[in-house]
């Protein structure tokens, strides 16, 4: 159901764009503004897991608690037949992880200090394996993508603002003015619903890669009390990056808003755990 909802977003991004495109330009000035945006965006996808590392200041796990990551995380790999990724650490007491990388071949998690710190063992290898299912079901590849067409929606509303749009759109001057506010807002709309999406799907795959729901579900429970009290002041200087963590990492969309990128935890943890009783009913995890 994640896939067939994520598509159908997606799909509604594509239509948005289109349509906004043939209203304020006409079809030539939509293709043009893509070629744009395509371009922007396709350099952010082949340098996006350095630029996110470097603005977390995020250093390569090392020593035995490096180490011991590395570890869990590549066996886990290994267990679910995928590419091993890279992996870093975040000197940071709030406990929070993520995934970045334009595929699974070219890959990177990271996990902050506090992770380490605050959770159990089988706590952090479901936080893990959640980040590990990111990468195999390509979701940082998707959000690439819808945030190459919500950045040419952007584009299109901003030629509006400057060069009027297509005088011949019928819709007035009041129209034209709120299509300018409105697209941006509705693209961003759809990029954050697709992100919520994926964020249950990976909990579903990471539960299935660990091997117990439950694990992730206690996880979530502790990360999304600690993370309410412990800034991320990496995170709050670069809000963008906010959909790429297991729980926002931000204080200000703790709740499942309209335009919160995550959501509500006690609805993820809900979910575990029905998944946790389902698979009881049909013998032991593996």
């Amino acid at each position: 159901m994640g896939y067939l909802r994520t598509g159908i977003l997606m799909a509604a991004m594509t239509a948005l764009f289109l349509g906004i495109g043939a209203l304020l330009g006409g079809m030539g000035g939509a293709l043009f503004a893509l070629i744009v945006a395509l371009a922007t965006n396709a350099f952010s996808w082949w340098n996006s897991d350095r630029m996110v590392l470097r603005m977390h200041n995020a250093r390569p796990a090392s020593g035995p608690e490096g180490a011991a990551l590395t570890q869990m995380v590549h066996d886990m790999a290994d267990a679910a037949g995928m590419p091993r990724p890279a992996v870093y650490i975040l000197d940071n007491d709030q406990p929070n992880a993520f995934a970045t990388g334009r595929n699974p071949a070219n890959a990177a998690v990271a996990a902050t200090t506090g992770l380490l710190r605050h959770l159990s063992r089988e706590e952090i290898a479901a936080v893990m394996a959640h980040e590990l299912a990111h990468i195999r079901n390509h979701d940082t590849t998707i959000m690439t993508v819808t945030a190459t067409f919500a950045g040419a929606i952007s584009m299109l509303a901003n030629f509006a603002m400057f060069f009027g749009g297509n005088r011949n759109n019928g819709m007035g001057l009041i129209g034209t003015l709120a299509l300018m506010i409105l697209a941006p807002l509705a693209a961003g709309l759809v990029q954050m619903a697709i992100s919520r999406s994926r964020e249950y799907e990976a909990d579903r795959i990471g539960a299935e890669i660990c091997g117990n729901p439950l694990w992730l579900a206690s996880a979530l429970e502790k990360i999304s009390g600690l993370a309410a009290r412990i800034d991320n002041d990496a995170a709050e200087r670069n809000p963008a990056t906010a959909h790429m963590f297991i729980i926002n990492p931000l204080h200000a969309h703790a709740h499942d808003k309209l335009f919160s990128t995550h959501p509500n935890p006690a609805n993820r943890i809900r979910a575990l755990r029905e998944m946790a009783g389902e698979r009881a009913q049909r013998g032991p995890w593996a």
